[in-house]
């Protein structure tokens, strides 16, 4: 008994002298900031206090020693934004993410991970692209879905037809490989080639081969117009029945004849919810969309590749027909019912007639302005090259609806973007800026803490990055510090490249990228891999 009580006495003291030794010194202490976490919450005031790549204590940190302290008193302290739809990794090899590695049109936003291979394209094997970026870091963090389009035309090609047993079992392969790299589930793009040529039961047979690995299924649908209705319980099937998540990406509602269905897709998706569904939605904060010019074009017209669409195109008849596809869906969907409304982005052929809408090159080439010519315009362009373009056919009542529900998150749909010949979207420099400053300020259309947590946790445990998107001890230090009464976004339509305004300092794995609102030429992005 007395050696118990003796030992007991000894413990008690070492105990006293281990609560009297100094704490560890911290890296960094972001001091006196509005603190939000990334749950939907208000904001606490705190310091907060980084060691290496980790957050490791929130409170009051006076007490502590710390190599560098900042005053970020006046600001919002903030997970970083993880942005759940990214061209960041583009079909070119040498740009995106490998031309601009410095991400400085995300980082000024407060964006530190994005995720690529979105609307069924994505690089295979993915591993390649993945030890490509391991060798030359970027500031942001990336990871990447798996392409269902890439995968089918992998394997069969760009034509319309159903893949035979042996071509679904391999396709099946390629997704497991693509998850087994780390990849955080697929993508699927039914409205371009090869994809718009799948059947639902095919999708779902690949989406089965994801949920097997905890993946997540992200769409871009079938129809954002007039059907968008039936693409939308595509969507909801083939997550369902595919045993997954699944994600309806960049909803919107696209052409006049459909404004304000936003209400019926969204009551698809809470019906979906309430029998069990696991359904969410991303969306980019805009009234235009961007894509190539075939998207105009009939899908018919496409069966078989470039080639074979070249083909059609010389002929009379075909191209008629062609013609006459092309001005129906000027009217009625992304044309927004006028020529001026289809804006040239980036015509790699003639960097020249960038920027110009159809309209204004048909009047640059002395030609009536009709929607005949504008379609005959179209076709002339994809011959010589094929064009990206900005379609402004959106209703803002519509972007407010969809920004509001609880499972919608901020998502680019841009890439990684510097001062070029190009008109791209603005999207690609303001989205989440956006958001915080045009819909949250002026337009108060959430409150602040819900848009954070819809930038940050929401779409990191989305594909199950659960130490990412939060700021907790423990969690991977990736903040950013922006001025609430600031932010906001300064690209437009007719001068993208702008990058937006209010964000401070922005750390990833705890380095500064952005200081005192500076870029520091730090990168230490980390490839994120779901296994």
């Amino acid at each position: 008994m007395r050696l118990f009580c003796y030992s007991l006495v000894l413990l008690i003291f070492a105990g006293c002298d281990r609560a009297s030794e100094p704490e560890e010194p911290l890296d960094i202490i972001l001091e006196s900031g509005s603190v939000y976490s990334g749950e939907n919450t208000e904001p606490k005031f705190a310091d907060v206090g980084i060691r290496g790549d980790r957050i490791v204590a929130i409170g009051d940190l006076a007490g502590r020693s710390a190599a560098t302290r900042i005053d970020v008193s006046n600001l919002a302290v903030v997970p970083g934004f993880v942005d759940i739809h990214s061209h960041a990794v583009r079909s070119d090899p040498e740009d995106g993410i490998f031309r601009w590695p410095d991400a400085e049109n995300l980082i000024r936003q407060g964006v530190t991970t994005v995720v690529g291979g979105p609307d069924g394209s994505s690089p295979l094997p993915i591993s390649g692209t993945l030890d490509a970026i391991e060798r030359n870091p970027a500031s942001v963090n990336f990871a990447t879905f798996a392409g269902h389009g890439s995968i089918r035309r992998l394997i069969i090609g760009d034509d319309d037809r159903a893949p035979t047993d042996e071509e679904l079992e391999l396709m099946r392969g390629e997704v497991r490989t693509a998850m087994e790299q780390g990849a955080f589930g697929l993508s699927s793009g039914l409205i371009y080639l090869p994809g718009r040529f799948a059947t639902t039961e095919e999708v779902i047979e690949l989406a089965k081969v994801a949920a097997a690995y905890d993946g997540i299924y992200i769409s871009h649908m079938r129809e954002e117009g007039l059907d968008v209705l039936k693409s939308v319980e595509e969507t909801i099937r083939i997550g369902e029945e595919g045993g997954l998540p699944t994600q309806l990406t960049h909803h919107k509602i696209v052409g006049a004849p459909m404004w304000g269905s936003s209400t019926e897709t969204l009551r698809l998706v809470d019906e979906a919810l309430a029998r069990g569904v696991d359904v969410s939605i991303d969306q980019y904060p805009y009234t235009a969309s961007s894509t190539s010019l075939t998207i105009l074009f009939p899908g018919w017209s496409l069966d078989g590749g470039r080639e074979a669409l070249l083909q059609r195109l010389a002929d009379p008849e075909q191209r008629q027909r062609i013609q006459a596809d092309i001005v129906y869906r000027i009217e009625v969907d992304r044309g927004g019912n006028d020529p001026a409304n289809v804006v040239l982005a980036s015509c790699p052929h003639d960097n020249t007639i960038n920027g110009l809408n159809l309209s204004e090159l048909l009047r640059q080439e002395e030609r009536e302005v009709s929607k005949e010519n504008a379609a005959e315009l179209l076709m002339e362009l994809v011959e010589d090259g094929n064009c990206s373009a900005v379609f402004h056919a959106i209703n803002s009542e519509d972007v407010r609806n969809i920004m509001r529900h609880p499972a919608t998150m901020p998502a680019s749909d841009g890439g990684i973007e510097g001062p070029s010949e190009r008109v791209p979207h603005p999207r690609n420099y303001g989205t989440f800026a956006r958001v915080l400053g045009y819909y949250v300020r002026e337009q108060q259309v959430m409150p602040l803490h819900t848009a954070i947590h819809k930038m940050t946790m929401l779409p990191a445990d989305r594909i199950g990055l659960s130490d990412r998107g939060r700021i907790v001890a423990g969690a991977i230090a990736d903040i950013a510090v922006i001025d609430p009464a600031t932010v906001i976004d300064k690209a437009t339509f007719e001068d993208p490249h702008q990058y937006a305004e209010g964000a401070h300092y922005v750390f990833v794995s705890g380095v500064a990228v952005l200081s005192n609102s500076q870029m520091t030429g730090e990168r230490p992005g980390k490839v994120l891999r779901s296994r």
